[in-house]
């Protein structure tokens, strides 16, 4: 969505120094930002945020009486027009990953700079995304990530693994698949360990189930 300037903004951060010094900085920059308000907790952005409808508000993690994200996660949901960037020093992945779930326009680490700061929000108001490049790439590698865990497990099992696994749930011992497969006792085993890691199951018989259950194998019983 493209906001008229300057940006009707609410500030949100407890620390009330660099709140108070952020707000500064903002005035310094009329034709982009119009601070409306400022609030010291989450409780507080949330109330503010439903009262004055502002166009951004910049949003820290850390603050008490809900923090900056279970914070936004309720104003888009009451105030849904208003864009929510995260202003915030956690560089911790989890934290970014839930802010994308969340809908957010931005996630900004503490320690940019002002001209890079206005740029940003200055995007905001056409209606992009304010991060930095930095954070964009860690984004796209932590998408990359969950697509791969997303998978169905046998989907990450190598032909070989799906080999080992199908002998397994036809209950063959370690032995006997070394002998079916060419290859040695200590071999099996180390596939077992793999397999039993991707599928996250603890032994051999919950190995085989799956296998059952994902058609790997045919259970003979039935027939």
């Amino acid at each position: 969505m493209i906001r008229r300037l300057p940006l009707r903004t609410l500030v949100a951060d407890d620390h009330r120094l660099f709140r108070q010094g952020l707000i500064s900085l903002m005035n310094t920059r009329p034709d982009l930002i119009q601070v409306i308000g400022e609030a010291e907790s989450g409780a507080e952005a949330i109330d503010l945020a439903d009262k004055l409808s502002p166009d951004l508000i910049l949003l820290d993690i850390y603050m008490p009486q809900q923090n900056g994200l279970q914070a936004a996660e309720v104003i888009l949901t009451n105030v849904p027009q208003t864009a929510i960037v995260m202003l915030t020093a956690s560089e911790q992945d989890e934290h970014l990953d839930q802010a994308v779930r969340l809908g957010v326009s931005g996630y900004l680490l503490k320690n940019l700079d002002a001209k890079e700061l206005f740029d940003l929000v200055e995007g905001v108001s056409r209606g992009e995304v304010a991060v930095t490049r930095a954070l964009a790439s860690r984004m796209l590698r932590n998408l990359s990530v969950r697509k791969s865990k997303d998978q169905e497990p046998v989907e990450v099992l190598t032909d070989r693994e799906i080999e080992v696994l199908r002998l397994v749930a036809r209950g063959a011992s370690n032995p006997q698949i070394a002998r079916e497969l060419h290859v040695t006792v200590n071999t099996v085993k180390a596939h077992l360990k793999k397999i039993l890691d991707k599928l996250n199951v603890e032994n051999r018989t919950q190995a085989a189930a799956y296998a059952m259950r994902s058609g790997l194998v045919i259970d003979e019983t039935k027939n």
